[in-house]
């Protein structure tokens, strides 16, 4: 059985525990030995490369990994790559995670290889994240090797029972029912990334208490003609 959020309102701040790890347990386990202290078991590589649609997790990863690191008393930092120019930390030991790493400039590509040069003799471990494969990425060929020589990981995709039973532990924390042919309807014809479902939900969920009705298909199709996205 695949293991869901314990605490999954929208404002929960991203922790390893309350993503949904479906088929990426062994990623989540990977990320929180990277971000553990230099001191702590390593990992076959020091750095980690992870890769997945938008809307897969990818930045909820990161913060989450910079967050653990420094409850651990780790240095860590994470940078979005469009903020980076032609240079990045060097604090020593430190987790640096760099989030879309498509988005580099051409500077800013070269500042990620000089950080992996001198990774070894810092002790910085690099979490790096990007919608592709290495192989696939536009960037500098030298830049696509070091980051292919990364532990590398794609975040897998929820399944639908998965994002029901996500639907379902959200309405419950709300005090909702939510009746399952609105759970079908939304898989079958929704987007299926979890900030949409979470944005319908909070929709259903304003409409139920100002009309006084409970969250039903009727009521989702009625929202829908007036202008509700799902």
């Amino acid at each position: 059985m695949k293991q869901l959020v314990l605490d999954i309102r929208p404002d929960a701040p991203p922790t390893l525990e309350n993503f949904v790890a479906g088929a990426n347990a062994e990623l989540v386990a990977a990320i929180s030995l990277l971000a553990a202290p230099a001191t702590a078991v390593q990992l076959p590589a020091r750095h980690l490369y992870l890769w997945g649609s938008a809307g897969s997790g990818r930045s909820h990863l990161l913060r989450s990994a910079v967050a653990m690191a420094r409850a651990a008393g780790r240095p860590a930092h994470l940078l979005a790559a469009v903020e980076v120019d032609a240079s990045l930390p060097e604090t020593t030991d430190a987790l640096l995670a760099l989030d879309d790493v498509d988005q580099l400039s051409e500077d800013a590509q070269i500042a990620l290889f000089n950080a992996f040069n001198r990774a070894r003799s810092n002790g910085q471990s690099l979490l790096l994240s990007g919608p592709a494969a290495p192989l696939a990425l536009r960037l500098r060929e030298d830049l696509r090797t070091r980051i292919g020589q990364s532990l590398i990981y794609e975040v897998q995709p929820l399944d639908d029972a998965s994002r029901a039973a996500i639907l379902a532990t959200l309405a419950e924390r709300r005090g909702l029912r939510l009746a399952d042919e609105v759970v079908d309807f939304l898989l079958r014809h929704g987007r299926r990334e979890l900030s949409s479902l979470r944005a319908v939900l909070d929709a259903l969920d304003a409409a139920s208490l100002e009309r006084k009705r409970p969250i039903t298909l009727p009521l989702l199709r009625e929202m829908m003609q007036q202008g509700l996205e799902i």
